[in-house]
């Protein structure tokens, strides 16, 4: 059974489900896949974080590790160093929601109370005291399905059924959150696209993902500029916009509620479509109101 809720409080500021959202990635890493280096200052970050809003994003994320395939891990006061001022200072100046992307129990808990208003976790929760420290934030969370660590969740990676599996370990959190003392109302899922995937197996969890809207309050989906795109229609990061945007809209027609993306604008665009055909005419989704 799905979850009626479709406002998340985020640290005071409110995130609106009722209609599909578009959340902007700002990478504050030297090494992310398709902005990696961009970002690292605290004046680009803003500026970045400012023309994602004014694009139409609802939510931005800020990730200071990257978890592409192959990347190596980070230590806690590394991340911190990175995505403790972006936090503070778009927590303090924007008037949408930061979520950060985030495993480590000790980041979680220090960009809670710079501001952060999402905690959004590759690994669902599983590093030691993650747990514990998400339910202590009071955050929303999003809990994404992963095979392995980032170093190495490529190396073939295999599943009898990669969807009941996913859906089947994504239900099993959910309910690990809930006993914890995180309501369903305030968890989000994510298939977890690229991450201990092949090319199939993101094919198959995409033309599938309405089995996973009634886990939690909503499904986020993270499919912007990568590896399958690119595999699909051969093209190197910077052209997988149009492919991005296919996918999204498929992922928007079966039902999930957040795309996380690079290219906001485009995105906010596919979104208000997609949602206006799916309305069937319903005048204060086709007026633009």
């Amino acid at each position: 059974m799905g979850v009626s809720t479709m406002l998340l409080d985020c640290a005071g500021k409110r995130l609106d489900l009722s209609q599909p959202v578009v959340m902007g990635v700002l990478n504050v890493t030297p090494d992310s896949f398709s902005d990696g280096g961009r970002y690292r200052s605290l004046d680009t970050a803003l500026l970045r974080a400012e023309i994602m809003v004014a694009e139409g994003a609802a939510i931005i994320d800020v990730g200071g590790e990257s978890t592409r395939p192959g990347a190596p891990p980070v230590s806690v006061q590394e991340e911190l160093d990175r995505v403790l001022p972006v936090v503070e200072r778009l927590a303090r100046e924007l008037s949408i929601p930061v979520s950060v992307d985030t495993s480590k129990p000790e980041v979680m808990r220090e960009v809670a109370r710079a501001g952060a208003g999402l905690i959004n976790d590759v690994r669902a929760l599983h590093m030691s005291g993650a747990l514990d420290a998400a339910v202590a934030s009071g955050l929303p969370v999003c809990l994404m399905h992963i095979r392995g660590e980032p170093a190495t969740m490529q190396q073939e990676p295999r599943y009898s059924d990669v969807v009941t599996e996913v859906h089947a370990f994504l239900a099993d959190r959910v309910r690990v959150c809930e006993a914890a003392g995180i309501p369903r109302e305030r968890i989000l899922v994510d298939p977890g696209f690229g991450f201990g995937k092949t090319l199939d197996h993101n094919l198959r969890l995409l033309r599938h993902l309405d089995r996973f809207t009634g886990l939690a309050a909503g499904v986020l989906v993270g499919i912007s500029r990568k590896s399958m795109i690119g595999l699909l229609l051969n093209v190197p990061v910077d052209d997988r916009l149009s492919g991005s945007l296919a996918a999204a809209v498929i992922a928007l027609w079966q039902g999930a509620k957040i795309i996380r993306t690079h290219d906001v604008r485009e995105t906010v665009q596919a979104v208000c479509v997609c949602a206006a055909a799916r309305a069937m005419g319903d005048p204060s989704v086709t007026s633009g109101r």
